[in-house]
């Protein structure tokens, strides 16, 4: 692999111009595609396999034209002090505000007065009102037509707050621009080198340019939703950023020990490149694995993502090398440009990385027991972990959506904010109407139920929605409990009546999701720590190194859970990073940062320990090479992770409680696993390992191919491995 990538980079240094040339045409290609294509319209939320997404399949099916996944909101009304709502001039102005609520994609607003939707004491009313279509999908004239109701509403008098779907907005972009300034900096002192800097971040930019573009422009024909590109854009500058960083390292790192421009070119690739190539390997696999989930949209993101990583691969290793023939001395740092011939120009002085690591090899169980200690403290909280879906009661509180919320379990109660749907498949019942009475009758008997309203046929008179309002809020676990009780009575029913009862609606649905995802957890996690084992014990041809590499990951995804649930559960710290509503934890945190920081992770410890690899092949002893290692690597590392929790944290700032809590929880994973884990015990453990951590046995040695990362072979003269080249490769000569 080293050789074969070596000649790629030669290659590509001196055909420069026709590679530079490839890219910026594919990156066109792929612009022209997006910008012609037609918009997708599948922006469906599926779950196949749960009993939520069957209940809203028949109800499209029995309900034509109803729209089950429609967006919907509720507009809330409430009278001013020592006022009713039922007063003759408040009734009148809700009743202008309902007439307003018109246009093209609106399917119904519910008059309060003639649907039963004042609260007992006479204060509050809200109106619902369901949508022709999804809310994604709603255009500026709908969404003005209901904020300006709401708007003449308070005008009148009245307090009028709105919540529902319809209101779900995407997050706000602009923090891809913050986290490219910031990379910008953090590159600029890495290398000292303004070019050195500017290499990754163009990369990366048509890195996720052509991914992102390409998956626009397939969006229609492939049918992927409208957010699949938006993990591809935060994974692929991550990734992008990173890759080039490692080998524009290297490459400076070559010409430092001397080497002729072409062939430092060839080094770096052949060596960091084939890090490279692996550590994008964990990536995909652990992007690719998030199918097991079988949740579409999740699919398609991670698929989405691991199409552009392999891009970013593929331009680290031929567009890097040719723009380093493009940069000439250039890349170097100002000091070494200046330095004359053979000078030393400071790197005989120990770095950072060297220190550090010699800290580490004089107290090795020292530094294992507080990083592992200090990692274990702060997961203790993950025992605690509650999981669920964000609703509008995690809102910041000044929000209207948040205030809707609050004056509808004010007025009505708090499962009011999140209603159950049951869907009664009658038929195949000899009396659907009995079947139904029976429905409700039972549930009406069950634990925590506030209200059931009568059944509502269809047309065909063979299938009844009931709608059930529980007494606690939509995220508590008695509500949970309730559609468990719910359907836990299903069965009874059926052999009673015939007619089968399903539990769905969003607050349903929610429960379904994070039921599916807690359950494709461990299995996730095992194909893809499984998968990644066996990669890098090809790559570190070792059995210990790729088991504390995957142990140590495990470590730090876990203390990132436990310091996400001690912020955004239990609520400490909450007021430092904005937290206003403390609740569950969003059910796809724990899966989300499992693929994304092990795939991160597993590029800091490739990186960084195949150097270690590579020094101790090339004769080193194990304390020396963990010593060569961070003297090249440490600083590399720690630049891609202060970039990655930079990027990472500027979500932080949002407003919306769900992107907070990515943002925190891939900011603090990342700095737990980069300095923690990779920095701190991962030589530790080496340096108590000694040889044994390069030990495979010799069955295993002649099994495992040899791919040669550590560039064993490049030790070969020079001049005998190029000549070698330059017959396969290009025989024209340069």
């Amino acid at each position: 692999m080293a050789t074969f990538l070596y000649k790629l980079g030669r290659l590509a240094f001196r055909r420069r111009w026709y590679v530079a040339l490839i890219w910026v045409t594919l990156l066109a290609l792929a612009g022209v595609g997006a910008a012609t294509a037609s918009k997708s319209t599948n922006n469906s939320f599926s779950i196949p396999g749960t009993e939520a997404q069957h209940a809203f399949d028949l109800l499209e099916q029995r309900f034509p034209g109803k729209n089950a996944d429609g967006a919907s909101a509720r507009m809330v009304f409430k009278a001013p002090a020592g006022q009713k709502i039922t007063d003759a001039k408040n009734k009148a102005a809700v009743g202008k505000v309902v007439g307003e609520l018109k246009g093209p994609q609106v399917g119904q607003a519910t008059d309060p007065f003639t649907s039963n939707a004042v609260s007992k004491d006479g204060t509050t009313a809200y109106t619902s009102v369901s949508y022709k279509v999804k809310s994604n999908e709603l255009t500026k004239d709908s969404l003005d037509t209901l904020k300006g109701a709401a708007v003449h509403g308070r005008d009148a008098g009245l307090t009028v707050e709105t919540g529902g779907s319809a209101l779900q907005s995407m997050p706000e972009g602009g923090t891809e621009v913050i986290g490219m300034a910031i990379s910008a900096v953090v590159l600029l002192i890495t290398f000292g080198s303004l070019v050195a800097a500017g290499l990754p971040l163009l990369t990366a930019i048509i890195g996720v340019g052509i991914g992102v573009s390409s998956i626009t422009a397939l969006a229609s024909t492939l049918g992927l939703s409208g957010n699949t590109s938006t993990l591809a854009m935060m994974i692929g500058l991550a990734v992008g950023i990173d890759y080039a960083l490692f080998i524009v390292s290297r490459y400076r790192a070559e010409i430092a020990e001397g080497r002729e421009r072409q062939e430092a070119a060839g080094r770096a690739v052949g060596t960091a490149g084939s890090a490279v190539v692996f550590a994008g390997l964990t990536v995909v696999i652990a992007l690719a694995g998030l199918a097991v989930v079988n949740i579409p949209m999740l699919t398609q993101m991670g698929l989405a993502a691991a199409g552009t990583v392999t891009i970013a691969v593929l331009i680290a290793l031929t567009l890097i090398p040719a723009l380093l023939g493009f940069a000439g001395r250039q890349v170097l740092a100002r000091k070494v440009r200046k330095a004359a011939p053979g000078e030393d120009a400071g790197q005989g002085k120990p770095n950072m990385g060297t220190r550090w690591a010699r800290i580490v090899l004089r107290r090795p169980v020292l530094v294992l027991v507080a990083g592992v200690i200090g990692l274990g403290a702060v997961a203790v909280p993950a025992g605690s972990l509650v999981l669920g879906l964000p609703d509008d009661g995690a809102q910041p509180a000044n929000t209207t959506q948040r205030k809707a919320y609050d004056l509808l379990s004010d007025g009505f109660g708090a499962g009011f904010n999140g209603p159950l749907m049951l869907v009664v498949d009658a038929a195949k019942s000899d009396h659907p109407k009995a079947a139904a009475d029976s429905v409700v009758s039972t549930v009406k008997g069950l634990d925590d139920v506030a209200m059931v309203t009568p059944a509502a046929f269809n047309k065909a008179g063979d299938t009844a929605t009931i709608t059930v309002v529980p007494k606690s809020k939509p995220s508590g676990t008695e509500t949970e409990n309730l559609v468990h009780a719910i359907r836990g009575e299903a069965g009874d029913i059926s052999s009673k009546t015939g007619a089968k009862v399903l539990v769905t609606g969003a607050t349903a649905m929610n429960i379904d999701v994070s039921q599916k995802l807690n359950d494709a957890l461990l299995p996730y996690l095992a194909l893809v720590v499984g998968l990644a084992f066996l990669l890098l014990m090809v790559v570190f041809r070792s059995v210990l190194v790729p088991l504390k590499a995957a142990l140590g990951f495990l470590l730090s995804v876990v203390a990132a859970l436990g310091a996400v649930v001690a912020v955004f559960q239990w609520g400490w710290l909450g007021s430092v990073f904005g937290v206003e509503e403390t609740g569950p934890i969003m059910s796809m945190m724990p899966i989300f940062m499992v693929g994304v920081v092990f795939g991160l992770a597993m590029d800091y410890e490739v990186f960084l320990v195949t150097r270690m690899r590579e020094a101790y092949v090339h004769g080193e002893r194990p304390g020396e090479a963990i010593v060569t290692g961070f003297r090249h690597g440490a600083r590399v590392v720690t630049a891609a992770a202060v970039i990655m929790i930079s990027v990472f944290a500027g979500f932080i700032g949002s407003s919306e409680q769900m992107i907070k809590m990515i943002g925190f929880g891939l900011a603090i994973a990342v700095f737990f696993d980069a300095f923690v884990v990779r920095m701190a015990i991962v030589p530790a453990v080496l340096a108590l390992l000694g040889r044994a951590a390069w030990w495979l046995p010799a069955w295993l040695a002649k099994v495992l191919p040899n791919v040669d990362v550590e560039g064993e072979r490049l030790a070969a003269p020079a001049a005998a491995v190029a000549d070698e080249e330059d017959r396969v490769l290009e025989p024209s000569g340069a």
